[in-house]
């Protein structure tokens, strides 16, 4: 969490060196020398996903659109959108996890602001937006979080202002939020007027979804996030940093990542405004990832130990399955993160995630 601007003088927001932090955190994640662009190492350099976890997680969302396929009728071609593709790690790993007969059908993209990585599958398009008039699964594991929104924070007079930043990450309080995000604020995370009290205005990330959704034709998009939701949004904000594996001060000269949490309710609602009056959106869904992942069959269920005397290599292949799939279950960690299931053209997102029993085998 970024210190509060509590106390700070007000500076004009025309100041040269003074910026809001949406604009700031563009620059300095998606810029020329951003740092989405820098390293062949990319994100997986700084900080670690459920992709990076545990193959486990791209065998799940391999499953999840084996049963999208299902569910348009096994289309021809069959789309699946990685969105933040990062370095094409899970989009690499949901084709090795496909079916044969799936995969023949499958059309893979990635969708990233990096140049493509050598030596990448040649089955794998690499995009800078999402195609267009696609069928099948448009995944985007930690892509809205690292959208950049405007902070705003309370001050002494109890008046929501934007806040700005320099190259240096030392914040000052501009001027009152005002027009369509304040009325995001007033909707969406309504900020009493108690000094230091902050939020993330999202108004950005709802459109980018929106848009992203649709993307699709048909099928479904799915959103897995650091997330919150009305009710429980945090009072100062999430807004943070992370370098080399650790958390830090946001700093917006492109030296770390910049992210804060989603609230992927607001993000579900924005979709089902831009839809055909005349049309009702199907149902969104927004489930924790350890219920979506138990029930596309991660489960973390330890091997019995009789298999440790019988078959010592599988007993370790079923531990270390079990342990990766702990990390991506856990409370407090990757589990807590939230999935906005989001369906388009009649797909019924609650049936796609049907339970599994516990002893099922990963």
């Amino acid at each position: 969490m970024t210190a509060g601007t509590t106390g700070a003088q007000e500076v004009p927001e025309a100041h040269d060196e003074w910026r809001g932090w949406r604009e700031a955190a563009q620059e300095a994640l998606y810029g020329p020398a951003g740092f989405y662009r820098a390293g062949p190492e990319g994100p997986a350099g700084h900080f670690r996903t459920s992709v990076h976890a545990s193959p486990l997680f791209a065998a799940a969302v391999a499953r999840l659109l084996c049963r999208v396929d299902e569910a348009l009728g096994r289309p021809a071609p069959l789309a699946f959108v990685d969105m933040a593709a990062g370095r094409g790690e899970l989009v690499t790993g949901v084709l090795a996890a496909l079916p044969a007969a799936v995969a023949a059908r499958t059309r893979a993209y990635a969708v990233e602001v990096a140049g493509r990585p050598e030596g990448l599958d040649h089955r794998i398009e690499w995009l800078a937006e999402p195609p267009r008039g696609v069928t099948g699964l448009l995944f985007a594991n930690e892509w809205l979080d690292n959208v950049p929104v405007e902070v705003a924070e309370v001050d002494a007079a109890g008046v929501a202002r934007r806040v700005l930043v320099s190259g240096d990450g030392t914040e000052r309080l501009g001027g009152p939020v005002a027009g369509a995000e304040a009325a995001w604020l007033a909707r969406w995370w309504p900020l009493p007027g108690e000094e230091g009290l902050r939020a993330e205005v999202g108004l950005p990330r709802d459109t980018a979804w929106a848009s992203a959704v649709a993307s699709l034709d048909a099928g479904l998009a799915v959103a897995a996030d650091y997330a919150h939701t009305l009710g429980s949004r945090p009072p100062f904000g999430t807004l943070t940093g992370f370098r080399a594996g650790r958390e830090t001060r946001p700093v917006p000269d492109g030296s770390c990542d910049i992210t804060a949490h989603v609230a992927l309710d607001a993000c579900a609602s924005a979709h089902a405004a831009r839809c055909a009056p005349d049309r009702t959106p199907p149902d969104a869904l927004v489930r924790p990832q350890r219920e979506a992942l138990r029930a596309l069959g991660v489960t973390g269920v330890r091997p019995p130990l009789a298999l440790a005397s019988t078959d010592p290599a599988a007993y370790v292949r079923a531990l270390t399955r079990a342990s990766q799939a702990a990390e991506l279950l856990a409370p407090g960690g990757l589990g807590d993160f939230g999935w906005l299931l989001q369906p388009v053209g009649g797909v019924d997102a609650a049936a796609l995630l049907v339970d599994v029993a516990d002893d099922e085998e990963e």
